[in-house]
């Protein structure tokens, strides 16, 4: 069944064209994967269908029962929200308020909150983008539009929201740069291209090889029709007398492939190596340790980097992750240890977020802070011509840098971190807001770089292609090395938590998860008398939890009562995750419960 139509979409800003009279379409049971290249209208895209934004000329139709859902890319939030209050609020008006209650408290959970009523303004950006996933997942919709849903998830986190979608029963249209999570979770690729969309029925594997069909066919067309057109030339050169019907015929014909539109090579982002020499010491680790508060994110981690290190870090988010990057790069300062650097090593420094750039600067101002020209394997070459390889053709380079979208501000920052020839490089997320045609070539150029590569990444993708060394997060400041893929160290670990259960639950309540494959599945007294009373316990404690807050913020020069009331806030919040940990185990036990008596 059709859910939503546009016809005949445009839609230009100022001298970019985004959508050239193109239709689009969505049907039950869609789950569909936009893809182009940074600036190709993507987001713009996903707010049309949501009715964010109009277009220029297009006719939407969508029926009266069909409801949207919209994660945008990002969320703006009412200023003095806590977590909980933003979600029930956004979602109560259609559903009902206990349930949505006891649902909102375990997508949150899934999403590493465990605290609902920390204020949003106080929470990093990776936080908001959680908070607003929830909402989005949590609305009632029949169609749910996702823009980067996996932007700032840890692995976890990932796989959880993968079989997630892979369950959901309405359509979904999102954007993403997971080519695994495009693979196993969509059955239809749209492509932006050139102003044109591209329909793909396939998942993104299916995708690459209709694509390449349809781009072999093109250059072929293109290579008739240019040997056509020389034909015609050379009749026309000889000279023709326009008076006869046929040659006249013929002219039309002529100007006809003259003035047909040239099949156009598919753009690419280029990149040749820039290197610098890097000598026998690179960066060596010794003892190191970093904490913050009572939390220890690095405790005694030793290494010494090699020469041709590729390597990916990789654990839970806010485990310590970006602190190490910081740490080898000076920007905070160890607790203990120390780190030596050698002579002859030059960093480039990719970080989380792109550094303050001058929203007044042109694009090529940008780059030519670093270098007017540059040295690479083929000659010598310019700034301008660097950002010709990266897509900022013309008038874009001399366009201001308020006008790029998000996409192309990071496509920017790479190329000025690249162009200063680092012989280390250092990643922080550099898949976040990159588009999947700039991520292949950047890991072309990673196959050839001659130095070190070290990247923070929850890209699955990503990391399977361009490291084969580990370096994962435990937990406890603990950090652990393996030798392989990230494919490879998942299914390990994975086949390990088959063995052992990675669910938080007692002794008791994982026995008798295991012995729901067996056994008619039923609740226990007690877990009957838990699960009708659990849901109101946990808000107890969090009433519990708001008043202690506000206690605190009243004690803050009572130093003794401080103490107390803050051991009093840890001991509730204690308890409070015990709850969520045993309601989640109930909620899926019921489900299971139910699941077994329909299927008879």
């Amino acid at each position: 069944m059709n859910l939503l139509t546009i016809n005949n979409l445009t839609k230009a800003y100022t001298d970019r064209q985004l959508f050239d009279h193109v239709d689009f379409g969505i049907d039950s049971g869609d789950k569909v994967g936009i893809i182009g290249v940074n600036g190709t209208g993507k987001s713009t895209l996903l707010k049309i269908i949501s009715g964010i934004e109009e277009s220029d000329t297009s006719d939407v139709v969508k029926g009266n029962k069909v409801h949207i859902g919209y994660l945008p890319q990002n969320p703006v939030f009412r200023k003095g929200s806590t977590i909980f209050e933003h979600v029930i609020s956004s979602t109560t008006t259609i559903h009902n308020q206990v349930t949505i209650e006891g649902s909102a408290k375990a997508i949150l959970n899934k999403l590493g909150f465990l605290d609902y009523f920390l204020l949003i303004e106080n929470l990093s950006g990776g936080q908001k983008k959680k908070v607003a996933l929830a909402v989005a997942l949590l609305t009632d919709c029949e169609i749910l539009v996702l823009d980067e849903p996996t932007n700032h998830l840890d692995n976890d986190m990932t796989e959880w929201l993968q079989e997630y979608l892979n369950n959901y029963k309405g359509a979904i249209v999102m954007v993403t740069h997971d080519r695994y999570f495009l693979d196993l979770v969509c059955n239809r690729i749209v492509e932006i291209q050139n102003g044109k969309l591209y329909n793909y029925n396939a998942n993104y594997e299916g995708y690459l090889q209709l694509k390449s069909e349809r781009e072999e066919m093109q250059l072929a067309t293109g290579r008739k029709h240019a040997s056509i057109l020389k034909k015609e030339i050379e009749w026309m050169q000889r000279g023709a007398r326009a008076r006869a019907t046929k040659q006249k015929a013929h002219i039309a014909r002529y100007e006809a492939l003259r003035d047909e539109e040239k099949i156009k090579e598919i753009e690419k982002v280029e990149i040749s190596s820039m290197f610098s020499r890097l000598g026998k010491k690179t960066i060596e680790v010794k003892h190191l340790k970093k904490a913050y508060g009572d939390k220890e994110l690095i405790k005694d981690y030793s290494y010494i980097f090699l020469r041709n290190d590729r390597i990916g870090i990789i654990g839970s988010n806010g485990c310590g992750k970006t602190t190490l990057l910081k740490l080898l790069n000076h920007v905070v300062e160890p607790d203990g240890g120390t780190i030596e650097i050698g002579d002859t090593v030059k960093i480039g420094y990719f970080t989380q977020e792109n550094e303050n750039m001058d929203d007044k600067k042109r694009v090529i101002d940008y780059i030519r802070e670093t270098a007017e020209y540059i040295q690479i394997p083929e000659g010598t070459i310019s700034a301008s011509q660097m950002l010709e390889r990266f897509l900022f053709e013309g008038a874009l380079q001399y366009s201001v840098i308020s006008k790029l979208s998000g996409g192309e501000k990071r496509r920017l920052y790479l190329l000025k971190i690249l162009m200063e020839a680092p012989n280390v490089l250092m990643l922080d997320e550099p898949t976040n807001d990159l588009d999947i045609q700039t991520l292949r070539i950047l890991e072309d150029y990673l196959d050839e770089f001659p130095g070190i590569i070290i990247t923070v990444s929850h890209d699955r993708y990503f990391l399977d292609r361009v490291v084969n060394r580990l370096m994962f997060f435990e937990g406890n400041g603990i950090i652990k090395q393996y030798e392989g893929s990230y494919t490879d160290f998942f299914m390990e670990r994975k086949s390990e938590d088959e063995k052992t259960s990675s669910f938080k639950v007692n002794s008791s309540d994982f026995a008798k998860v295991q012995k729901i494959k067996t056994e008619k599945l039923k609740l226990t007294f007690q877990e009957k008398k838990d699960y009708e009373s659990i849901e109101q316990e946990m808000v107890n404690l969090e009433n519990t939890l708001k008043s202690l807050e506000q206690e605190i913020v009243k004690a803050a020069t009572d130093f003794v009562k401080l103490n107390h009331l803050t051991a009093k806030k840890q001991e509730i919040e204690q308890a409070l995750e015990s709850k969520i940990e045993r309601y989640l185990y109930l909620e899926e036990l019921v489900s299971k419960i139910k699941e077994t008596e329909e299927n008879g």
